[in-house]
């Protein structure tokens, strides 16, 4: 391995390759944590980028599109949810909500229906076509991410669950305090 005076970002990851150079410029600074934040961002990149969005983009959604459908699905029959309850169950910011649930309206992959209960309220449910679509999708959506996942053993993808649970935890806390 080259020392870090002649490291090239072909050998390494391009966070690896940031903080060498760091380190070669500045010695005095550990780059261990500047390091895996930047290694953490480029999979974050490289999972949306190359894996994620195209798949959704095959079958006409946008990441956030596929998270309201997979909301809906999850939450079990008869697969509607308040625009509150979708968007807290929803792996996803509140950003832009209406306008995802406007877009998969006008696909008829959803509909808005008054809620049973509250006559000032609405219910967002899955129609027939937004139910096949995404019961096709969300198993083409985890062969996708085993396949991402498959340079780490099973046992190596249990570990980084723990860690990243783990580091999840620890920034909330941070954040907190």
């Amino acid at each position: 391995m080259d020392s870090p005076m002649t490291i090239t970002p072909q050998e390494h990851t391009r966070a690896q390759f940031a903080a060498a150079q760091w380190q070669r410029e500045l010695p005095q600074m550990d780059t261990r944590a500047m390091q895996l934040a930047g290694q953490l961002g480029t999979v974050a990149q490289l999972m949306a980028r190359d894996w994620l969005n195209p798949l959704f983009a095959e079958h006409g959604l946008q990441p956030g599109e596929f998270d309201v459908l997979a909301t809906l699905r999850r939450s079990g029959a008869p697969y509607s949810l308040t625009p509150t309850a979708l968007y807290e169950a929803a792996m996803l910011s509140s950003g832009g909500m209406t306008n995802r649930i406007d877009r998969l309206e006008a696909a008829g992959l959803i509909e808005r229906q008054k809620h049973p209960t509250d006559r000032r309220g609405v219910l967002v449910a899955l129609t027939q076509k937004g139910l096949e679509l995404i019961e096709k999708l969300v198993l083409l959506h985890v062969e996708n991410e085993r396949a991402m996942l498959s340079a780490l053993s099973a046992d190596e993808q249990r570990q980084l669950d723990q860690l990243l649970a783990k580091l999840l935890h620890g920034m909330a806390q941070a954040k907190k305090g």
